[in-house]
């Protein structure tokens, strides 16, 4: 039996070095991996490129390691939720490359599953096809650099010719998951909304480390209910059920409505 739980966060991530590039799991704030993020915020790891759906918020999530001026590079869908991140990248000290959201989760599936590149419809006619999207800019405004032209071909579906933009997979040098369960030879168990960018982003890691809520020993999960087999996840730690959880953005409804 392959045992991959290490005791902590810390010692989970400390061979992440300056430089690196890492796949983060999370959805919104839903499913974000805090202790590893923060983690890596402790042991001072900067340069770093991110590949995530967002950023967090500016003081959680991986907004904590924007506000601290490690991140690079950010790989997102969307980036609407923190005024640091927006304040970085038009200010010219941050990266991004804006990815339809659709096409991040199948960069990162594709990644994990060892496909190079692959053709969709979403992008063509845009700038995400014909290049020149802003992915950093001067510090004047200007745009320091644009995203590059991708390969569009032609191909007939059902019988109608359509146009298709290529679009690279992505693998990362790390990746951090957090799940509701696993156990010790890495099946894991993601809850709800937790599960939309978490299994893609430990597919898409060389190493894949996940901190879980509960860990269990091997035979203990239902497998039927494991969405992600322990093959793709290389280390494991257990945070607890109580671990700190953030709802980015809170919506009640009136008393009596």
């Amino acid at each position: 039996m392959i045992d991959k739980q290490i005791p902590t966060a810390a010692d989970a991530v400390a061979d992440i070095s300056d430089g690196s590039s890492i796949a983060v799991g999370g959805f919104g704030l839903s499913g974000n991996p805090i202790a590893l993020i923060e983690a890596i915020l402790a042991q001072g790891t900067t340069d770093l490129s991110i590949v995530s759906n967002n950023c967090g918020v500016d003081d959680w999530g991986l907004g904590v390691l924007l506000g601290a001026r490690r991140i690079r590079k950010m790989t997102s869908s969307y980036v609407g939720e923190n005024k640091e991140f927006e304040r970085q990248f038009l200010s010219g000290e941050l990266e991004l490359e804006l990815t339809p959201q659709g096409t991040l989760a199948e960069k990162l599936r594709a990644g994990g599953s060892g496909i190079a590149a692959f053709f969709t419809q979403t992008g063509v006619g845009t700038q995400v096809a014909e290049g020149g999207l802003p992915r950093r800019y001067h510090p004047d405004g200007t745009v320091a650099v644009g995203s590059p032209v991708k390969d569009v071909r032609s191909f007939d579906v059902d019988g109608t010719p359509r146009d298709y933009v290529l679009e690279e997979a992505i693998t990362t040098d790390f990746s951090l998951v957090h799940a509701l369960a696993g156990d010790r030879q890495g099946n894991l168990i993601f809850n709800k909304a937790a599960r939309n960018f978490n299994p893609l982003a430990a597919m898409a890691g060389r190493i894949c480390i996940a901190q879980v809520e509960q860990l269990v020993e091997p035979g203990d999960l239902d497998p039927d209910r494991v969405h992600l087999p322990g093959v793709y996840v290389h280390r494991i730690v257990e945070v607890g059920g109580d671990i700190p959880k953030r709802i980015e953005r809170r919506t009640v409804a009136a008393e009596g409505a």
